[in-house]
């Protein structure tokens, strides 16, 4: 963005320096040779334009000329076509394009206006120096660490220490000078093309940046300070936001005098007055913030520019005050619809790059095609300096806020390949990423803790590094493979080398003979499984439970543990439904068919340790969330069904969470620890055990009573499908328990009536670890999703879920809101994750599908886009719009199997499991 002075604020000006989202805007140029504007007649004076690189441009302009003359000049100067993201400033104000410029310069010979682009380099690193990037100690030392690297290169201590003395990168830089050379330690190889990147993507990330305080009261005289950004208004006290009032919340904003007023939509759930009110220094303070939010919420949440006010005929009421110029929307159908020549961008200072030529191209779509970036380059670039591809340029939030009002999202306008192998093999690809992503969180993130661990166990240790790394270099290598075929078909590849490129299986059948000689360590998956169970009984319990509580691990940990089995499952369908699209005369159906057979072999060979772990990792994932149980995983039982039921007792129906296995029906109520796991209230062994439904016998809509050998009781399902799925999978268990040769042992660690006393002398014996297991265990597993949303789940569905995962880019819109918001979804395990880009580390919320309906949207509901479907329960309702009828397909199939319950008939091989 181009704005006045370098301070990394969030200011707008009349031309539209708009930061809060400065990861989301692009820069198109326009061709050399544009016409300066035309100026009103009258004596000429010289203005000076200082630009990042600290050189000073001297533009002429007429004494009568409105600011937006000299702005239009700086524009042209810079060849600039999409000035609306830009704007001047002088001593921290903002320029107006509308009045003359001289009529608020005094001196103007002696006046200075600064030019900034968020994005560059320069500017965080002016920021930086002048103080106004505001972070912790750590951050200001990596993104100083990367400024030096990008400049002087590899870490040598000496020129480091002595380029540390001459060059002042942050006001207090002395204190954390050890910090700075630490990190520049590390970045030994990193070319400035790299470095930049690094340095853009902290910066970006920083809650204060793009913020501009101006300083205000609350009511009682508090001191605090408001900001505006592209989702809104903000509050901060000192540098800490404690509050945001999002565009979609506000009313009306005003000011009196010197009083900022936010008035509110009315909403029943919001504990804040209908209208807050600040107090700002002056009234020209508070009429200024006021203009700067007015244009914020014009540039960011209008599709076109608002219309002037017509002049009153009598006298005026309130300000005239119109934001002036296009709105980001009509911005992006500019750049869409006009044919922009592409002028290279060459940055200095980077000859030396490994990377090539730092050759970036800037397109008129908003992203960025090259090789490398230099010392200035833009955060945007078409790939990474990893070479793989993304679009830095759109930073969506999870928030109605942060849609981006844009209804042609690049995803939407490219023009892919029509043929449906495109899109398999295009699945293939994104779930490769989440796959590969998986498998890092076990080779780097817990490794990297547990080795840090003495009391891990060193055996452990290196069983899991010596079973996983392989793996994870084998398909770090197949990634890159399916990636550069898939840029090749989509025609997003400059290779210049002649081929037929639309196929993908001569990829997977070379990939899955080379995926067949790490068999051996795929089948050492299932003993990872066991002796990290074992040593977690020991000692690495407290390890294990609070690396689940990172964000990195968001699944229960022994699901990563079972990954490598599961994509195998995966290949088998991709590979399957590629025959099944093939004609058998296609140049690509022998590498198919043949690399289908491969892998059916290897999930063959693999599928009875597959069916058996995952019966045990369910066993262990319960173990978490009850409480007063003794050797759940007992040998030989399997886990059939979880969920809600209401048993009828002396104080009526009381909602429980009944545990269904193949030897007891377990059933508990959720306890009232931080924790909220479920204590055990009874068991109900299956062997003797008869059902019958009662539901004339009680009164109560879909009741049936179990009896028992030792007590009977009565209980209700939420529904008729839902009781029909326990009776039959409790009839099918209680067939299984008679078959097997003796009656189950008692599952609970003692008698119901010691049970208390039971929970309080294990405390005595291991009183940290509970004591960590409430604080620490996590309260949305599946089973208090179940619980909150009074469904069941089946091993069968569980076994479903394995083989219906998902992953790509999807548009997301809520109910109520008009934009639509790019994000990474990656559905697994019953619920939608939600990511920026794939190449994010963890996801930045989710949405659990049990109970959930997916339908398309009907024509009531004004949803005049392809391929868009519809999540709902009960008031919550999100739009999801996929780019291709394939994808729309797939992403349909797979979330159904995860709001329809799967068939209650288990497979024969899992039955003879039991």
């Amino acid at each position: 963005m181009f704005s006045g002075k370098v301070d990394g604020t969030d200011r707008p000006s009349a031309a539209g320096q708009r930061l809060g989202a400065p990861e989301s805007f692009g820069v198109s140029t326009l061709e050399p040779g544009l016409r300066a504007p035309a100026q009103p007649p009258g004596r000429q004076v010289s203005i000076r334009v200082q630009m990042l690189d600290d050189t000073q441009e001297v533009f002429q302009i007429s004494q009568r000329s409105p600011g937006k003359v000299l702005f239009d000049l700086v524009c042209v100067h810079l060849n600039l076509a999409e000035g609306d993201y830009f704007g001047l400033e002088y001593q921290d104000h903002y320029i107006n394009l509308i009045t003359p410029l001289l009529s608020s310069i005094i001196s103007p010979s002696h006046t200075l206006f600064y030019f900034c682009l968020y994005l560059f380099a320069l500017q965080i690193k002016h920021d930086l120096a002048c103080g106004r990037l505001i972070c912790n100690d750590t951050s200001a030392a990596l993104m100083v660490s990367h400024i030096i690297q990008s400049e002087i290169g590899d870490f040598d201590e000496t020129q480091s220490w002595q380029h540390l003395l001459h060059n002042k990168y942050l006001p207090d830089q002395d204190a954390i000078r050890d910090k700075i050379t630490e990190c520049h330690r590390k970045h030994v190889g990193q070319t400035p093309a790299v470095s930049d990147y690094q340095l853009l993507e902290i910066a970006r990330r920083l809650e204060m940046y793009g913020v501009r305080l101006h300083p205000a009261k609350d009511r009682e005289g508090t001191k605090l300070s408001l900001a505006v950004a592209h989702t809104g208004v903000l509050v901060f006290q000192g540098y800490t936001k404690i509050n945001a009032f999002n565009w979609s919340k506000v009313r009306k904003l005003s000011f009196k005098r010197k009083r900022f007023l936010i008035k509110l939509r009315a909403d029943p759930t919001n504990a804040h007055h209908d209208t807050l009110e600040f107090a700002m220094a002056s009234r020209d303070c508070c009429k200024i913030f006021w203009k700067i939010c007015v244009e914020y919420h014009a540039f960011f949440r209008l599709f076109e520019e608002p219309k002037p006010k017509p002049k009153p005929i009598l006298f005026t009421r309130g300000s005239s005050f119109r934001f002036s110029g296009r709105t980001q929307k009509q911005i992006i159908d500019y750049v869409k619809d006009s044919e922009l020549k592409k002028v290279p961008f060459e940055s200095p200072g980077s000859e030396d790059s490994p990377l090539g030529s730092p050759h970036v191209v800037v397109n008129g779509n908003g992203s960025v095609n090259g090789q490398g970036m230099g010392s200035t380059g833009i955060l945007g670039t078409g790939h990474s300096p990893e070479g793989r591809h993304l679009s830095p340029l759109t930073s969506p939030l999870l928030t109605d806020a942060g849609c981006v009002r844009n209804d042609d999202e690049e995803e939407a306008r490219r023009k892919f390949p029509t043929d449906k192998a495109y899109f398999i093999a295009k699945e293939l690809l994104t779930t490769e990423r989440t796959y590969l992503k998986d498998l890092q969180v076990i080779t780097e993130s817990f490794q990297g803790v547990a080795g840090k661990d003495e009391a891990f166990p060193d055996f452990v240790k290196n069983l899991i590094s010596a079973s996983y790394d392989p793996v994870y270099k084998f398909h770090q290598g197949f990634l890159r493979e399916v990636e550069q075929r898939l840029a090749q078909w989509s025609g997003r590849s400059n290779a210049h080398i002649k081929g037929d490129y639309q196929r993908i299986g001569d990829i997977l059948l070379k990939n899955i003979q080379g995926l067949r000689q790490l068999t051996i360590h795929l089948q050492k998956h299932s003993e990872c499984l066991v002796e990290l169970e074992r040593a977690c009984s020991r000692k690495a319990e407290a390890l294990c439970r609070d690396f689940e509580q990172q964000r990195v691990c968001y699944l229960p940990f022994n699901i990563f543990l079972l990954r490598p089995l599961h994509r195998l499952l995966h290949y088998k369908l991709i590979l399957e439904r590629l025959c099944k699209h093939y004609p058998p005369t296609h140049d690509d159906f022998r590498d198919c068919r043949a690399a289908l057979a491969d892998i059916s072999e290897m999930v063959l060979q693999l599928q009875g340790t597959m069916m058996k772990m995952e019966n045990f990792q369910k066993l262990l994932e319960l173990k978490k969330d009850l409480t007063g149980i003794d050797n759940l995983a007992f040998p030989g039982r399997e886990f059939i069904r979880l969920g809600c039921l209401s048993k009828l007792s002396g104080k009526g129906l009381q909602q429980r969470m009944f545990f269904l296995f193949s030897d007891c029906l377990v059933y508990t109520s959720r306890g009232m620890t931080p924790s909220n796991q479920f204590k055990v209230h009874g068991q109900l062994p299956l062997y003797g055990m008869t059902i019958r439904e009662s539901e004339e016998e009680w009164g109560v809509p879909h009741s049936f009573t179990l009896f028992g050998q030792r007590q009977s009781v009565v209980v209700a399902a939420s529904c008729a499908s839902e009781m029909e799925r326990w009776v039959e999978d409790i009839r099918m268990a209680i067939d299984l328990a008679e078959q097997s040769s003796s009656p189950s042992t008692d599952l609970l660690s003692t008698s119901l009536s010691d049970n208390s006393k039971s929970l309080e002398s294990e405390e005595e014996l291991c009183g940290s670890r509970s004591s960590l297991e409430r604080q620490g265990h996590r309260g949305n597993t599946t089973v208090h999703v179940c619980w909150h949303r009074n469904t069941s789940v089946s091993m069968v569905d569980f076994s479903v879920a394995v083989e219906n995962q998902l992953s790509g880019n999807l548009l997301r819109k809520f109910k109520n809101s008009n934009g639509w918001q790019k994000l990474w979804v990656v559905f697994t395990n019953f619920s939608l994750f939600f990511y920026k880009s794939h190449q994010d580390d963890y996801p930045l919320a989710s949405l659990p599908l049990l109970g959930y309906s997916v339908t398309v949207p009907s024509e009531s509901e004004n949803i005049h886009k392809d391929y868009v479907f519809k999540l709902h329960f009960k008031s919550h309702v999100y739009y999801f719009r996929s780019e291709s009828e394939y994808t729309f397909e797939r992403w349909m199939e797979v979330i159904r199997s995860a709001t329809c319950s799967a068939s209650r008939s288990l497979p024969s091989t899992r039955k003879d499991l039991y």
